[in-house]
């Protein structure tokens, strides 16, 4: 199959921005699933659809409506224990349309509000490291002996590009608790432009299209147990609505490239899903419904390699 998409489109004005323009240039572009039923989400639509909860009560005396200019206020108030819960629960049936995604335009954009962000780390010396993180309101687990595990609400997942004075060395691909790295010379490319894959339901992101076995974790093989699978399904291009952002190690704070982009959510310390349901059987040590994932701040933005310290 072969789709094109233009190098980068400056959808969101982010070329006009002081964000270095390889950053943009050499930005992945990922393969969605063929049969993908839950696709990248708008951000701050998850805050429309959910309520914050600590033990599984409402967090109250907040500022409402919750946005992503002041989700932060959530650290206050339960911090790293607030869950933003479906308001229609995980485990509803039939599931909420909302967990589904952004519908996906001809030219590889997700409709409606940021599905992604950018964030930049320049190390001094010419080195940077560009994170390109993708989000998906629902993550659908794995399935082994006609069981599934691991379904959650809320899913980051990225890629990482560290480049040398302007030219990309290697990539990061995450993958569950792990990932792979290689470098920028044995990707997959459209142009310039790395591919990604995105494996169907855990969006876990990889490098070929193909069948990926991770039942033994940080070991990928093209088959085994618990199988992850992608193809040249949709091709999705996440620059064209991402919010980008500086990011400073030493004091731990993004500058957004544009000022119009909402920059206090990326210092919630909460968790972007429902917490795990108790009970039910297990695999692995892992139910059915397992706790949604902490944001973008936790993924190991200062790295002295490319692979997470």
């Amino acid at each position: 199959m072969s789709v094109q998409v233009p190098l980068y489109v400056d959808a969101s004005g982010l070329a006009t921005t002081a964000i270095p323009s390889y950053v943009l240039e050499y930005a992945p572009l990922v393969w969605l699933y063929s049969e993908e039923a839950y696709r990248p989400a708008g951000i701050a639509d998850q805050l429309v659809h959910t309520s914050p909860e600590v033990d599984w009560e409402v967090v109250q005396n907040l500022e409402l409506p919750l946005t992503l200019d002041n989700l932060d206020q959530l650290n206050t108030l339960g911090n790293t224990s607030v869950y933003l819960t479906s308001k229609e629960g995980i485990d509803a049936k039939p599931q909420p349309s909302w967990f589904q995604g952004a519908a996906m335009q001809e030219n590889g954009q997700s409709e409606g509000a940021g599905s992604s962000i950018i964030v930049v780390n320049d190390h001094g010396n010419g080195e940077v490291d560009a994170y390109y993180f993708y989000f998906y309101a629902y993550n659908q687990g794995n399935t082994v002996l006609g069981m599934e595990f691991g379904d959650h609400a809320g899913d980051w997942e990225h890629n990482m590009v560290r480049f040398q004075n302007g030219t990309p060395q290697a990539l990061w691909y995450s993958q569950h608790a792990g990932g792979q790295a290689f470098t920028y010379e044995a990707t997959e490319k459209q142009g310039n432009r790395p591919i990604a894959y995105s494996a169907n339901g855990t969006h876990a992101v990889y490098s070929i299209a193909g069948d990926h076995d991770h039942t033994i974790p940080h070991l990928n093989l093209p088959a085994g147990f618990v199988v992850d699978y992608t193809d040249q399904g949709t091709l999705w291009d996440p620059i064209l609505n991402a919010y980008a952002y500086s990011y400073a190690p030493a004091t731990q704070t993004f500058q957004p490239y544009d000022p119009s982009h909402p920059v206090n959510w990326l210092y919630f310390n909460g968790q972007w899903g429902d917490d795990a349901l108790p009970g039910g059987p297990e695999l692995f040590g892992e139910a059915k419904y397992s706790a949604g994932p902490n944001g973008p701040k936790f993924k190991g933005l200062t790295r002295t390699n490319v692979c997470p310290d």
